[in-house]
Formats: structure tokens, C-alpha cells, sequence
């Protein structure tokens, strides 16, 4: 749709280009608005570790509208209520959390589609201009978006990354390394032999299954992008803040 860039961002992924994002956890809209002014891709507004609330998701979306930028936006958890809460605001993609295997994969993709194909609420909002779009227009783009991406972010998941990927309706694995390397008693060691295998096998599995891979990384791009990573979200907000007002101070006292 439009006003949410998701043509834009999959034909750059799918292309060979590589989307850039940024997380977005602050309430503000604003942010999401600096972000796209910045020139990124897509912005990845955060409903479970940041300070969202509906409403808060609702006005970061709409800050998107009429720029470059996709709206990705991360629901707490693998569950149809917290996904209904966000979907009819018209997200160009989902993120769902912690998907351990095949049943929350299958769960994510039915909470994000009509029947017969799941079991999304007909309840239409931003999608259908509020009843001033195309309806027929309106549901046949409903049956590809959003984007359902599921992230990869437990060695049980790793485990289970075989049926994951054969469930229909995935759009992306989006791979957490932080948590998956603590998943394995090995949090931020990403030059672990252990962490390494399973970042290599997990990026080659989706790969070749034909479902886009992204990851959040803010360091080793070039592996990333050698291991087939096709969109990465590569700074948060709060660290961005940090760094660039750290930064100043030094460029100030020295």
C-alpha cells in the first residue's frame, strides 16, 4: 500500500539493494518522522520493549505516509490480540517475537490475514481509507499484506527452523542475535564458534527457502550481508541519542 511503502521496501530487498532501518522505541512520533527525513528505508516501531501504546502505534505509522520509508512495527508477543490491536492501522509488516516453532509461526500468519486463510478481524481502518477506498482493491493487497516476519531470536527456535519455514504465509525471518546468542549462554559473543555455526546454518536454511532474511546488527555488516542478510535494521533510537550526544561533549571539551 502507499501509505506504508511496503512495494517499495520489498522491491529493493528482493532487487539485491539492501533496505536500511532504524528501531524506533520512543512514544514520540517524531522519531519515526526524523528517521525517514534521514533517508532510511524502513523504521521498525517497537511495541515490545519500547513505550507504545495503541495510540502511540497508530500516530508512528501515520507519521510514515508520504515518505520513503516503510513501517514495520514489533507486537509484544506471538499472540491475535496484541496483533489486532496494531493491524488495521496498516503496518507495511509485522514483526512477531520469540516465534519458538511451527504453531507460532502458523499462529502470526492467521492473525494477519482475513478468512478463510486466518483469523484476522474484519475491522477496517487506514487500509480501506475508512471506507473511502476500493474495498475489492483493499482485500485482494490484505492477502500479502502486511508482512508477516517472524524473528528468529532461541537456539529452540534454531531447532525448529525447518518447520518454521514450511508454514505458508511468511514473509521474512528476521534474526535477533542478541537473544539468541544468550539463548546459548553466550550473549553478544559473535566470534563464538557455537554462535557462528548456528548464524551461518539459520541464514543459509532461510536463504534457500526463499523467505526474505533480515537481521538487527549494529556491527559486522559486511558478514551480515555475506551471509545473505537482504534488510537490516542497524541502530535504536535511545543508543543513537546516546552516541551522538556523548559525541558532542567530547567534541566540545577537547
Amino acid at each position: 500500500m502507499k501509505i506504508n511503502n511496503l512495494e517499495k521496501f520489498l522491491a529493493k530487498a528482493r532487487g539485491g539493494e539492501m533496505p536500511l532501518g532504524v528501531v524506533v522505541t520512543f512514544a514520540d512520533p517524531a522519531v519515526t518522522e526524523l528517521v525517514c527525513a534521514a533517508g532510511f528505508d524502513f523504521v521498525w516501531i517497537d511495541g515490545e520493549h519500547g513505550e507504545m501504546d495503541r495510540f502511540s502505534a497508530m500516530t508512528h505509522l501515520m507519521a510514515v505516509r508520504g515518505t520513503e520509508c516503510a513501517s514495520l512495527y514489533r507486537v509484544p508477543s506471538c499472540d491475535h490480540t496484541e496483533i489486532k490491536k496494531i493491524i488495521d492501522f496498516a503496518p507495511a509488516g509485522v514483526i512477531v517475537p520469540m516465534v519458538m516453532n511451527a504453531d507460532d509461526a502458523r499462529r502470526a500468519v492467521a492473525a494477519c490475514r482475513y478468512p478463510p486463510t486466518g483469523n484476522r478481524g474484519c475491522g477496517f481502518r487506514r487500509g480501506l481509507a475508512y471506507g473511502a477506498g476500493d474495498f475489492d482493491t483493499y482485500w485482494q493487497a490484505s492477502k500479502e499484506e502486511p508482512l508477516v516476519i517472524i524473528q528468529l531470536e532461541h537456539i529452540e527456535a534454531v531447532r525448529n527452523l525447518d518447520e518454521i519455514l514450511r508454514v505458508p504465509g511468511i514473509g521474512a525471518i528476521l534474526i535477533g542475535p542478541y537473544d539468541l546468542s544468550a539463548s546459548m549462554g553466550l550473549e553478544g559473543r559473535w566470534d563464538a564458534p557455537e554462535v557462528e555455526a548456528v548464524f551461518e546454518e539459520s541464514c543459509r536454511k532461510v536463504r534457500e527457502s526463499g523467505v526474505l532474511l533480515g537481521v538487527y546488527t549494529e556491527s559486522q555488516f559486511d558478514i551480515w550481508k555475506r551471509r545473505g542478510a537482504q534488510f537490516m535494521a542497524i541502530k535504536n533510537d535511545t543508543n543513537a541519542l546516546l552516541l551522538g550526544l556523548q559525541e558532542m561533549k567530547r567534541r566540545a571539551t577537547r
